[in-house]
Parts: structure tokens; C-alpha cells; sequence
């Protein structure tokens, strides 16, 4: 098989300030055949897509390239080409589909115009034969009525039809090589399958390459020819797809294979990067049932919620978020709600912390209706409930210090004598979590995603709260990073008698954490039941689409 593309002892540096420069890449090499795909994992800060983006030198100004590296094209050297050379090269032959298409799209142009502009760049075609063709790419990525959709704007399409779009900009001018950055992340476990086997199929059908960049070995498996996993900035391992899966020779391959949670089993602790990098290896105890108790903290009955939408001046229309849900939650316990986006789980956790107005139900804390108190009566509820947001990047204030972020909570609801005191907590709040106590005077942006979680985790257990809300909290993170913070969360649990709802579309992780699942959809409670009985044989067809979507490997393998 003739190679496309040669990566050879790729070094690559950051220069921050005047004198500190980071090494990212350090002599990374690996090749990108003709018709076939290439995956690069890794966790975040591996150097997966600095490396991938200086293929198409889309690196930042305080890059720096070592001019011992090479990249080559077709035989043609990418790094030493003229400006010129590469716009000619770029969205023609060798083209991107980021992680999140929101920020690629374009907000004030139609979907038809940015499809069509890549084709009056590249090929000069008039306007309207490129509309033309606009349309024809988005019927092959499976945007439904394509003709009406070409002149929507990305915010009137969903995720997973705005990643399509992004997808169709890539394949316009049929390109050679198509880079796909963590394509799937934020999407729906239904909707990242898809968008897979989409990937899979347009591969195929247009005998293109792909260059494709996960952090999850899972997924990578589904669809990769060759795997190259990539941790501080080198290569660890390298080979076929089948070799890296049921061969793997590196002890940091062999982590990334295990610390996602797996269906088929429920040990006691995830297994993290660390316990193969130690050769201490994984704990092999199974996760002990926890039995139903009679101690309710919370119990949510026929919740409701309705938005009214205008549609005109004088019109509006009725949305039915949530439709007659019910549930408890128990100490020491924990509800899992899955579906897809749009389904009403977050709509639901908020209803419960009373974030949002309910449109009828009620939710009872230990006997008392939430909704039927005031204000003030309310704040000593907000105390017992805490919540965990999926993006700790947005739900940290980035002008406050750490000590700031955990320790306000207490002051505004009056926990410890002084300030001194609070400060005292927050230090064994952040020991707990594992971080350094010298976190407390440093800033959000000094730290990792996962590290960002745990300071959200810390700053929600200051109030000593009996609920937990947990709301896609994990979704964003890295699998090793991830099982870091479950094991984490389970801790506390334990610890503490903590009563999780736990909100996510990821089957997998919520199979590892609740103790009880409820499946939404269109706000609706379709199937529930204990954990092992609805993953052991569900109910419902949506759940089974479910199921049948969560990434497997190379035992999921797409075929096309």
C-alpha cells in the first residue's frame, strides 16, 4: 500500500514568554497510507493534534518547528512549501473536521453559502451550480430535506446535523486526506455512531484517507486500519488495530484500554493510567450491590415542565420538556438518567434544585414540598442539593482564586466561624480531591480539565451537601481522567452517604454508577429498572438503539 502522507522525527515547541519554550512533539513519526485510516490517541497534552495540524501548518505564531522534521505529501514537503502551495492544498486535497462544529461554523452565513464558498475557492464553480452542489453533499451526509436545509443558519440544525455540515465542507472538492479531530466527543452516543459510520462510508466511497484523533481507544477501534498512541508528545506504541486490542505491549496502551468503565463487568474501582504505569495493575474486586434502603432524601413525583416558544409576533407554541417523571433518591445511593440531548434529563435536575420553575409535580426533601417554599425558605434547601456541571471550563469564575471559588459557598451560607476556618476547609476539601493546597491562591486557567472537575467537586461538597446533581460531569473529560474522578465520586459516596442523580448520555458510565436507571426520551421515562437488569435485558427498543450504539472496540467494528 503506497503511503500519502510521512510524518518523520516531527519535533515541535511552544514559546511562552520571553525565555520559556515547551516542548509538545518530540519525534513523533508515523505514515497515513493511501485509502486507509490512521488513528492518533492519547489523553490530553499527548501532542495527538499538534501533530495533526502541523501536517497542515495550522499551528499558532509561537510554534516552533525543528528543521530536522519532516512532513511530506505525495513526496512534497509540507514544511518548506510557499503560502500560496499550501491555500492550494488545503480544503483540496488535505481538509479538518473539528470537535466542535459550532466554533467551525460560520453563525452568520447559511450552511449552503460555506458549503459553496469551499467549492468557488477551489474549483471557481459559479454560485449556482455550487448551491447545486451544496445540496447534493448534504443529501450524502444525511441531512434530511437538504434542499430546505441549505439556506438554515448552523444554530437552526442540532449537533450532530451541524457536524454533518462540517463533514460535507471537508469531502466538497474531494480530498485526499481528511484530518477528524475527536469528530464525535460532544455528541449523543447514537449520534456519534452514526456520525462514524458516516465517516466509515464517505472513506470508502471517495477511496480517501483519514487521519483520525480520539482519546478513546474504544471508539478508535471501531473504525481505525492503525493505531499510533501518543502520550507527552511521543509515540508509545504503534501498529494494527488488531495488535494494539488484543496484544497491546505498552503498559500506558494497556491502561488506556481498561480505565473506560465496560458493560460486561463492574469491578470495585476503575482502573487508572497509574496502575499500569506502577505495575501495581488493576483492583480485581467486584463492585458489591448496595441494597435498597427506606431512607428517601428526595422524591420527585409526576414532574412536569412545559416552555412556551414564540413563533411570531402574536404566536407561540407549547414544548413538553418533561412528561409525568417520578423517582426517589436514597442515601448512598444513585439514579442514573440517559438519553439523548433533548430527551429532558438536564431539564429534570434542574426542576429538582427548583433552577427551574416546574409546570406541575412536586419534589419532597425529606417530606417537604420544595415548590410550595419561599425564597429564603428555599436557600437552606439549596445548601442539602448541590449540582456538578458538564464543563468545568465554563462553571469555574475565572477571576476568582480557588480558595475564592470553594470557600464562597460558605460565606453565603454561613458555614465556619471565620474566614480562617473557611480557608482550613477548603484545604481538606481539595486533599480530599487530590489536589495540592497551594491550589487554593492559583486560577482556573493554571489547571487540567480533570483537575478542573475536581475543584467543581470540592466547591459543591463545601456546603456538606445529602444530594448531588451530577449533570454530564464526566463527559468532557479524558477515559483515564475520567475513571479518576468515578472512583472519586464513589468514594465520597461512601464516605459521606451521598445521594447521586446521575445525568449522561454514556451508557457505559452510568451502568458503572447507578444502582437504578431511568431511560428518557422526549421527556418521557420509557424503561427503568436496576442497573444489571435494563443493560441485561432491556425493555424498550430505544434502549436497545441505545445499548447497540456505546463504542466496543474492534468487536464493534464498522462495516461498510
Amino acid at each position: 500500500m503506497s503511503t500519502l502522507v510521512s510524518v518523520a522525527n516531527l519535533r515541535v515547541s511552544f514559546r511562552l514568554g520571553r525565555e520559556s519554550v515547551v516542548e509538545a512533539v518530540r519525534g513523533v513519526s508515523f505514515d497515513v497510507p493511501a485509502d486507509g485510516t490512521v488513528a492518533l490517541v492519547g489523553e490530553s497534552g499527548s501532542g495527538k493534534t499538534v501533530s495533526a495540524m502541523s501536517i497542515l501548518r495550522l499551528l499558532p505564531e509561537n510554534a516552533i518547528v525543528d528543521p530536522a522534521s519532516r512532513i511530506e505529501f505525495e513526496g512534497e514537503s509540507l514544511l518548506t512549501a510557499s503560502s500560496e502551495r499550501l491555500r492550494a492544498i488545503r480544503g483540496r486535497a488535505i481538509t479538518a473536521v473539528f470537535q466542535e462544529p459550532m466554533t467551525s461554523l460560520n453563525p452568520v452565513f447559511t450552511v449552503g453559502d460555506q458549503i459553496a464558498e469551499v467549492l468557488q475557492w477551489h474549483r471557481a464553480m459559479p454560485r449556482r451550480e455550487a448551491l447545486e452542489k451544496a445540496i447534493d453533499l448534504l443529501n450524502e451526509v444525511g441531512i434530511p430535506e437538504p434542499r430546505a436545509r441549505v439556506g438554515s443558519y448552523p444554530h437552526e440544525l442540532s449537533g450532530g446535523q451541524q457536524q454533518r455540515v462540517m463533514i460535507a465542507i471537508a469531502i466538497a472538492n474531494e480530498p485526499k486526506l481528511l484530518i477528524a479531530d475527536e469528530p464525535t466527543t460532544a455528541l449523543d452516543v447514537t449520534i456519534q455512531r452514526q456520525v462514524l459510520e458516516l465517516l466509515a462510508r464517505l472513506r470508502k466511497r471517495h477511496r480517501m484517507s483519514m487521519l483520525f484523533i480520539s482519546h478513546d481507544l474504544a471508539l478508535v477501534g471501531e473504525i481505525a486500519d492503525h493505531v499510533v498512541v501518543m502520550r507527552d508528545g511521543e509515540v508509545q506504541e504503534h501498529g494494527p488495530v488488531e495488535q494494539i486490542f488484543l496484544s497491546p505491549r505498552h503498559p500506558y496502551t494497556k491502561g488506556l484500554l481498561s480505565c473506560r468503565p465496560r458493560i460486561d463487568s463492574r469491578p470495585r474501582r476503575l482502573p487508572v493510567i497509574d496502575d499500569y504505569l506502577t505495575g501495581r495493575g488493576p483492583e480485581s474486586s467486584a463492585r458489591l450491590e448496595r441494597p435498597q434502603t427506606a431512607d428517601t432524601v428526595v422524591e420527585a413525583d409526576g414532574l412536569r415542565k412545559v416552555f412556551r416558544l414564540k413563533t411570531g409576533l402574536f404566536s407561540s407554541k407549547s414544548l413538553h420538556a418533561v412528561r409525568d417523571v417520578s423517582f426517589r433518591l436514597e442515601r448512598g445511593r444513585t439514579v442514573g438518567l440517559v438519553g439523548e440531548s433533548g430527551s429532558g434529563k438536564t431539564t429534570v435536575g434542574m426542576l429538582l434544585m427548583r433552577l427551574l420553575d416546574a409546570s406541575a409535580g412536586a419534589v419532597r426533601f425529606d417530606g417537604t414540598d420544595l415548590f410550595g417554599l419561599s425564597d429564603s425558605q428555599m436557600m437552606r434547601y439549596r445548601r442539602r442539593i448541590q449540582v456538578i456541571f458538564q464543563n468545568p471550563y465554563a462553571s469555574l469564575n475565572p477571576r476568582f482564586t480557588i480558595g475564592q471559588i470553594v470557600t464562597e459557598p460558605m460565606r453565603i451560607h454561613r458555614l465556619g466561624a471565620d474566614d480562617a476556618e473557611r480557608a482550613e476547609r477548603a484545604r481538606r476539601l481539595l486533599e480530599r480531591v487530590e489536589l495540592p493546597t497551594g491550589a487554593l491562591y492559583k486560577y482556573p486557567h493554571e489547571f487540567s480539565g480533570g483537575q478542573r472537575q475536581r475543584i467543581a467537586i470540592a466547591r459543591a461538597l463545601a456546603v456538606e451537601p445529602e444530594v448531588l446533581i451530577c449533570d454530564e460531569s464526566v463527559s468532557a473529560l479524558d477515559v483515564s481522567v475520567q475513571a479518576t474522578v468515578l472512583n472519586l465520586l464513589l468514594d465520597l459516596q461512601e464516605e459521606r452517604g451521598l445521594a447521586y442523580l446521575f445525568i449522561s448520555h454514556d451508557l457505559a458510565v452510568v451502568k458503572y454508577m447507578a444502582d437504578e436507571i431511568l431511560v428518557m426520551r422526549e421527556g418521557e421515562v420509557v424503561e427503568r429498572g436496576a442497573s444489571e437488569s435494563v443493560f441485561g435485558s432491556p425493555q424498550h427498543e430505544y434502549t436497545r438503539r441505545l445499548l447497540g450504539a456505546i463504542p466496543r472496540g474492534i468487536e464493534g467494528r464498522i462495516a461498510v
